[in-house]
């Protein structure tokens, strides 16, 4: 009998637990629904804040780069902090819920920021050369930008870890129908996820910087505000799943405990029998087996004679033993974060693609006679429809295909595609290097114009720049949902939010880093190029390409390392066992 209760539907034996009722395809359009109109709201405009803060804030350049870099940094990092309440009090459906108000809040917020004057500095006069000779923004202005980046960091770190894992649960995991469904959802959530990005990029994108900065935001605040009523129109029928005790509080525990028993031997001739082996009947996590990794962390379930068991088998003080079950646990998240070190660098291209942007700027961007201009944030629709259009392509061919070549159900594993993600990273790369030294080189011989505080503008037409982008989203398309996978079905049950918090982390820290990485070259470059600065403010006085270059370099080390992670790494076998779900 399945454990849990879901939309009042329960057994008849008052005794037996309340039988879950899994409604994942008549849940599917509030969650998608929701999803649809968050990143409808939320992608464009991240995407063009960049050149929000450079026009309306009259930030320079740098400093605006920086600035995005560290928001996008905090999004993904609060990510963890949403995960863990999630996982260890409020549920996701709470969180989702908390998160997309806050997001709502938070565009609302921007949208004051772009229709007020007072709430931003005077505009700068086009005579202006210099960026820096322009009115500053007061302390009270940046308060309030910064109040309205807030409350999107909040909602970020909350929506981001528990959307993908909420959707997941509402399929039955018991079932061969439901597990295939699971496996499709992630590549169509992801899907869908980028088609409304594409149009997000596009049309909210081009009001924002060619219309209204105010009814752009306008517009992403009741797209946000439409979210909100998605998800909880569904809120009769959802799944949710209740949170299971404290996970870092149960790592924690191995960690101390087989630290106090690290001078213990374990037995060689029966190792799991002399092991403590217990699994509360409450638990939502699947019994795991004993796996020969980190055999360390075993002693933490030795049973010596101090140690007391409880009448219902469980440990009577447990800071001073361990069950192999939590023991196992810790190996599965300890396996896990191996291959997800190897994220940080890989995501490196796409902290960069701020400077595919300043490219676009310093293109030709120009549709035929008409004087349309593509904007430049726009381009990152490339990026989106390289996936749009593999995704479908990818689940409904190649994947039956690979099937009955290797009788494998998702065609390929999830290591095996992040593998292909990150060669075609590699590649991109040096595919941008390529386009970068041509727009270059056109932009000295042969310049059109002169871009406004920046610099030449090159003959190169803008969709030179269509391939790098193409490329770098087919390569997120096998790596990005192939990491959200990979989590979601190898971390423990009760950690599943967590596990979504992992990619968002692995953002953050690339983000971070990524601005790390832009300062040491300028610093160097500056000091000791005979070109000067690689990443001028003017990429006609820099030398990009030599960045790209260096960037790939850092792939293909990270590619090495991640496939030496990848052949140790060993799968979790999954138990089968009912989640414990909460009345709505």
């Amino acid at each position: 009998m399945e454990k849990g209760e879901n939309s009042g539907t329960v057994s008849d034996d008052e005794n037996q637990q309340p039988k879950i009722e899994y409604r994942g395809i008549r849940a599917m359009p509030f969650i998608i629904g929701n999803e649809i109109f968050e990143k409808l709201g939320t992608v464009g405009t991240a995407s063009n804040l960049l050149v929000y803060f450079t026009v309306v804030f009259q930030m320079k350049a740098m400093t605006a780069t920086n600035v995005v870099n560290i928001f996008h940094g905090t999004c993904n990092f609060a990510t963890f902090v949403g995960a863990f309440l999630s996982d260890t009090y409020f549920g996701r459906y709470y969180t989702l819920a908390f998160a997309s108000l806050a997001s709502f809040l938070g565009m609302t917020t921007m949208t004051l920021t772009a229709a007020i004057q007072m709430l931003q500095p005077p505009p700068c006069s086009r005579s202006t050369v210099n960026v820096a000779d322009c009115n500053g923004t007061t302390p009270w202005q940046m308060a309030f930008l910064i109040g309205g980046l807030g409350f999107l960091v909040i909602g970020a770190g909350g929506i981001r870890p528990c959307n993908l894992a909420f959707g997941a649960d509402q399929f039955n995991p018991n079932t061969e129908s439901g597990k295939r469904a699971v496996n499709s959802f992630f590549n169509w959530y992801y899907f869908t996820y980028t088609f409304a990005a594409m149009i997000s990029l596009t049309a909210i994108v081009y009001i924002q910087s060619d219309i209204s900065w105010a009814w752009g935001f306008s517009i992403t605040a009741f797209c946000m505000f439409f979210s909100c009523i998605f998800f909880f129109i569904g809120t009769r029928i959802y799944v949710r799943v209740k949170p299971f005790d404290n996970p870092l509080t149960n790592v924690g525990k191995v960690v101390v405990v087989s630290f106090k028993k690290r001078k213990l031997k374990l037995s060689e001739q029966q190792p799991i029998a002399s092991l403590f082996n217990y699994v509360p009947t409450n638990s939502i996590n699947s019994k795991l087996c004993h796996s020969k990794q980190f055999r360390f962390l075993d002693k933490a379930a030795i049973i010596t004679q101090e140690d007391q068991i409880n009448h219902d088998g469980s440990a009577a003080h447990p800071w001073r033993l361990c069950s192999i079950q939590q023991v196992e646990e810790l190996k599965c998240i300890l396996r896990i974060i191996l291959i997800w070190s190897t994220s940080i660098i890989y995501y490196f291209p796409i902290v960069h693609q701020t400077y595919g942007e300043f490219q676009a700027l310093q293109s030709d961007r120009r549709l035929g006679s008409s004087g349309f201009k593509i904007p430049a944030a726009s381009f990152y629709i490339f990026s989106m429809l390289g996936v749009t259009v593999w995704v479908p392509i990818y689940d409904r061919i190649l994947i039956p295909a690979l099937w009955k070549l290797t009788g494998k159900e998702s065609g390929i594993t999830v290591l095996q595609k992040m593998s292909v993600g990150l060669v075609l990273n590699i590649a991109a790369l040096f595919l941008s290097a390529f386009v970068e030294s041509m727009r270059r080189d056109l932009a000295l011989e042969k310049p059109i114009g002169t871009e406004f505080g920046r610099g030449a503008i090159s003959s190169l037409s803008s969709l030179w720049l269509m391939p790098q982008f193409i490329l770098l989203g087919i390569s997120e398309a096998f790596t990005t949902i192939a990491h959200k996978e990979f989590y979601y079905k190898q971390v423990p049950e009760n950690m599943r939010s967590i596990g979504g918090s992992f990619l968002f982390v692995g953002y953050a820290i690339s983000s971070y880093l990524g601005s790390f990485l832009i300062t040491v070259v300028q610093v160097k470059t500056k000091e000791g190029s005979a070109n000067g600065d690689w990443l001028a403010e003017d990429l006609n006085k820099g030398r990009l390409d030599n960045f790209y270059c260096l960037d790939a370099g850092l792939q293909i080390l990270n590619l090495v390392y991640f496939l030496v992670c990848a052949k140790w790494y060993r799968y979790k076998e999954f138990g089968s066992k009912d989640l414990n779900v909460s009345k709505p």
